[in-house]
């Protein structure tokens, strides 16, 4: 089976004659289904053409903190953007200036502001490798969290044969395959993700409805896919794409389309989460013209719509985790922990809207994870995405 793998990767490639092989690892990753963002070292340049990389990762090769046409390469944004940084190859002098905080190139800067998963690759000759300063500065690395790849024992640019080979592309693609998708509890898993709001139909031009853009149900969406899982996304009206290929999206409106396509999928899921902002009440008798504006006010009467998420709790299959979404204004935490309860579910995210940055529309979110018999975990104000990770760190825990 095709291995895939969904990410977004920062490569940093740095001055080693193993370079020539960051062509064949951004052929690799992007063929596997990454995005790949390539950093290079100015020295780098002397071992493989920035032209070379653009091309093959369809993104221009960035260098310097500032561009030759004044444009700052901003590498805070480079470094929330990727969902994985990899330098690939590492060089002796480059692993002496990570270790030591040095900050005086792009790649540098990118790692310094990382907050994803990095891994190395080193590349270097026998005895550089072998040195006690090599081998502090590497220790020191992998004491910060930094995982290193390789290297591997073979010929060398020197002629000699020994340890200091970076590792295979294919090699260092499958390690990060099976880090961050292949060793999720996730992966292999069905999962069924709701998002954005519905639509209740007063005529056929207007309709009920809410802000919810959908953008944390995508997030969620595509963190699932990228740990391996097979995802069903059912979403309401939104222009939020999803990009992942293991996502099967089914478009609805209302909230009855919603809860019949999310019946149809819960019962083969393994993780149900509920994340669409669904209408709680809809026109009880919706104008089959439109309705024309008169002197007189207009009442329109409302009836509830079916509660999707207590049906999931009541029809819940052993051993399936369901997730909700309370989204609150007032009294948070026990209306929260309430539903938690009332609709049997294994794990509640509340929101509310009194947060700033919070709430519909935002590509950020402050969050508080609750379940059941633990205690409440609140998180800072986060990026959607970084929200999706922590959510389904926490699923992973109750699987």
């Amino acid at each position: 089976m095709e291995r895939r793998f969904e990410r977004k990767v920062l490569l940093g490639v740095s001055g080693s004659i193993a370079a020539f092989k960051a062509a064949a690892l951004v052929r690799d990753l992007v063929k596997a289904g990454a995005e790949v963002q390539v950093v290079m070292t100015r020295s780098a340049h002397d071992f493989v053409t920035p032209l070379t990389l653009a091309t093959l990762s369809g993104r221009p090769v960035l260098t310097d903190l500032i561009s030759g046409e004044g444009t700052w390469n901003d590498h805070v944004h480079l470094a929330r953007w990727a969902d994985v940084m990899v330098i690939a190859p590492l060089s002796a002098n480059t692993l002496s200036k990570l270790a030591h905080g040095q900050c005086d190139n792009l790649l540098l800067a990118c790692y310094l502001s990382a907050t994803c998963p990095v891994y190395v690759a080193p590349a270097m000759d026998l005895e550089m490798f072998r040195d006690a300063s090599t081998r502090s500065n590497l220790e020191t690395l992998k004491v910060r969290g930094v995982r290193q790849i390789g290297p591997d024992s073979g010929e060398l640019a020197s002629g000699l044969s020994g340890e200091g080979r970076m590792s295979e592309p294919e090699t260092i693609v499958a390690r990060l395959h099976a880090d961050l998708v292949g060793n999720s509890k996730l992966n292999g898993k069905r999962i069924l993700v709701s998002a954005s709001g519905t639509q209740e139909a007063i005529d056929p031009v207007r309709y009920i409805g809410n802000r919810s853009s959908g953008k944390m149900g995508f997030a969620l969406a595509e963190e699932a896919a990228m740990r391996g899982a097979s995802v069903e996304l059912v979403t309401g009206p939104t222009n939020v794409v999803a990009r992942a290929v293991a996502v099967n999206r089914t478009d609805v409106v209302s909230a009855a389309q919603m809860a019949e396509a999310c019946k149809l999928k819960a019962t083969t899921s393994d993780v149900v989460i509920m994340s669409a902002a669904v209408a709680d009440y809809r026109p009880a008798n919706p104008a089959t013209s439109k309705i024309k504006k008169k002197d007189s006010a207009l009442s329109i009467a409302l009836e509830p719509t079916e509660d999707i998420l207590a049906w999931m709790g009541a029809h819940k299959p052993s051993g399936q985790v369901l997730v909700g979404f309370a989204l609150e204004t007032d009294d948070a935490m026990n209306h929260a922990q309430g539903k938690l309860e009332r609709k049997n579910l294994d794990l509640i995210v509340l929101n509310s809207l009194q947060d700033a940055g919070a709430g519909f529309g935002h590509d950020t979110n402050k969050v508080t994870l609750i379940g059941k018999g633990t205690k409440a975990e609140a998180l800072p104000l986060l990026s959607k995405a970084e929200v999706a990770r922590a959510i389904l760190d926490r699923i992973e825990t109750l699987l």
